[in-house]
């Protein structure tokens, strides 16, 4: 298992595959796997059985598809799809934009 640079909430960019050029937000990484859930990119067509417990209709629903995290980038707010570098900013060890320089990790 290698270690994953991008975390959730970042802003993406599909880099390969048929979703090439489409940007979204990261809702779920699963590093052991190797792969990304990013919102509106890489849907797909799922039929629900409909289950009156839980209040879901059946029918086909559209949803998120993992796509692997070698397809995508993530986006700088300044230069946009940049690869990472990591430096140390006094005790942290932060995600840094290798372009411009800016940091990529936000403030908790």
């Amino acid at each position: 298992m290698a270690t994953v640079d991008i975390r959730r909430n970042d802003t993406v960019k599909v880099i390969a595959g048929r979703d090439k050029g489409k940007e979204g937000r990261v809702l779920r990484v699963n590093p052991t796997a190797g792969k990304v859930l990013v919102e509106h990119v890489s849907i797909v067509k799922k039929n629900v059985r409909p289950n009156p417990q839980k209040q879901v209709k059946g029918g086909i629903a559209e949803q998120e598809s993992p796509i692997s995290i070698s397809n995508v980038l993530l986006v700088c707010g300044t230069c946009g799809p940049v690869r990472l570098r990591h430096e140390q900013r006094g005790e942290k060890k932060v995600r840094v934009c290798a372009k411009c320089g800016n940091t990529l990790d936000k403030d908790k």
